[in-house]
């Protein structure tokens, strides 16, 4: 028992003591220079107050982008991340080099950070929300297939057994003794997505992909912090109404 705890404190100090070498290491224990970044974070939120809202009207459009950009994006997500997740999933995989090869493919599409797929789509179709789109929706097949495999894979095997019992192919299979099971964390794990969605449609906005994100970067590279500050309210008061809708979905199917 003495050996045991002993063990696990030695643990614990090892993580501790990497924390803090990586805290040393970026600078976060610097405290001079940690002063000198809070004063001149002080200064630009005075310049940012009060918020000016003269462009309001003109947000409305960039902002219906954002958020219909996080709606197709996440319905992308969910028909790539489907028939992935059964083919990377150890018990409706129909060989393992088939799931080997389905799990390889979801570490590639969220191995790649949305922003640089939102740099790579901009170059390839234009500017505006598609970009957008494609990339927030292949980079959230990755992730969202990964969730969905996993729940696949610790589905209840008593109705996938009886199923087979009667005669079932591997499709119905799937249809009757494993998607019943988990659906309910499918539809958490989507709705979920869309959340961090819209959030992510304002970080590849700023990089020509669309949606209030664009707006906002035009603000800033223009200098005018009151209307990059009224920008950021207008995100926050939708990020808000969206975290509260995909509450009530959460409730309603998940």
């Amino acid at each position: 028992m003495r050996a045991d705890w002993r063990r696990r404190a030695a643990e614990l100090v090892a993580v501790a003591a990497l924390v803090l070498f990586c805290a040393y290491f970026v600078g976060l224990l610097d405290s001079a220079r940690m002063g000198a970044g809070l004063v001149d974070i002080v200064d630009l939120l005075g310049e940012m107050w009060p918020p000016d809202f003269t462009n309001l009207n003109a947000w409305w459009g960039p902002l219906w982008d954002s958020l219909a950009m996080s709606l197709a994006a996440t319905a992308l997500a969910v028909l790539l991340s489907v028939p992935l997740a059964l083919l990377g999933a150890r018990n409706t995989s129909p060989h393992p080099a088939v799931y080997w090869s389905a799990r390889m493919m979801l570490n590639v599409l969220r191995s790649v950070p949305e922003l640089i797929m939102a740099i790579v789509f901009v170059a390839a179709v234009g500017f505006g929300a598609l970009p957008g789109a494609l990339a927030l929706g292949i980079h959230s097949a990755g992730m969202v297939g990964k969730f969905f495999a996993e729940a696949i894979e610790h589905a209840d095997q008593a109705p996938v057994e009886a199923a087979r019992a009667v005669g079932s192919t591997p499709a119905q299979v799937i249809m009757h003794g494993v998607l019943p099971q988990v659906l309910p964390q499918m539809a958490d794990v989507t709705i979920y997505r869309w959340e961090f969605n819209f959030r992510a449609s304002v970080v590849v906005g700023v990089v020509g992909a669309g949606g209030i994100g664009f707006e906002l970067i035009a603000a800033l590279r223009t200098l005018k912090y009151e209307e990059v500050s009224a920008i950021l309210l207008v995100i926050l008061a939708t990020v808000t109404v969206v975290d509260a809708l995909g509450g009530l979905l959460r409730k309603r199917f998940a």
